[in-house]
């Protein structure tokens, strides 16, 4: 599923063709893709400016001059294709269809249908229910080593499964935590509340590093993910330990195989035995 550095690049693509237009013409191609579609959310968005984008966590949002919110999530599949001038035939999965006043095409396409979209009003956008118990922000100057030993205190679950959890920190999911959690020297084991001080600092650094590296890279492309251009993102090239069990760690002197890969939650971890303590 893509995470934060993914949506951020999304966000970053949609930018220069939806800030300030207005969305000329919207089509829903089937009134559902995860959940149903708001009654009316083609017609209640067609002829609606856009005023500005944003991203929460994993979600983009599209703020309109109607004082709504238009909440969109990519879900395991989706893809956004952004087409300036004359776009190409319509494919089976392009659900969703935006046009707007400067020609431009977006089109959302989600073959397995786990993405979806909302409207909220913008006062009660906190407190919609997906966003309600969102953590803070990795990328804020307010997020640091204080805010996240705050958040793990008392924390008994392993570190790694508490960084996956959304009302710990916003946007982390499996790749970013095991890259973080290498840079920081930290073990996916450790109990989340042992997490202070030093550690916290480092592991904050590492988060922020690791997410902006990301961005820079356009995401990661491992199964879906696209750039609004339809480029594969760059930064599975960059992988230190996601998805490299019984390899050696980059630049350090491990032996083969330090490298492992064990499953927390349900979910693979990478780490290295000899760095991460």
């Amino acid at each position: 599923m893509p995470e934060l550095p993914e949506v951020e690049t999304v966000k970053c693509g949609l930018d220069p063709v939806l800030d300030g237009r207005v969305l000329s013409r919207v089509i829903a191609r089937r009134p559902d893709l995860r959940f149903p579609l708001p009654d009316g959310f083609g017609q209640r968005l067609t002829g609606r400016t856009v005023q500005r984008l944003s991203r929460r966590a994993k979600y983009l949002l599209v703020h309109l001059d109607n004082g709504e919110v238009l909440i969109w999530h990519l879900g395991m599949s989706g893809r956004v294709l952004i087409f300036e001038d004359t776009p190409p035939p319509e494919e089976k999965h392009d659900h969703i269809i935006i046009e707007t006043d400067q020609g431009a095409t977006v089109r959302f396409n989600d073959t397995r249908r786990f993405g979806f979209m909302d409207l909220c009003e913008a006062g009660k956008l906190e407190s919609h229910p997906m966003m309600a118990k969102l953590g803070p922000e990795p990328l804020e100057d307010s997020f640091d080593a204080k805010m996240l030993a705050s958040q793990l205190a008392g924390r008994k679950t392993p570190i790694k499964a508490a960084l996956l959890d959304q009302s710990v920190v916003a946007g982390l999911g499996n790749i970013y935590v095991s890259e973080s959690l290498f840079y920081a020297g930290i073990s996916p084991k450790r109990s989340a509340y042992t997490v202070q001080g030093g550690r916290a600092e480092k592991l904050v650094g590492s988060i922020k590093q690791v997410l902006k590296a990301a961005i820079a890279a356009g995401g990661s492309s491992l199964k879906d993910h696209r750039q609004t251009s339809g480029e594969l993102g760059y930064f599975q090239h960059q992988f230190a330990v996601y998805d490299k069990a019984g390899q050696k760690c980059p630049g350090c002197d491990c032996a083969d195989g330090s490298i492992q890969q064990i499953v927390q939650s349900g979910r693979s971890t990478y780490f290295c035995t000899r760095k991460q303590k």
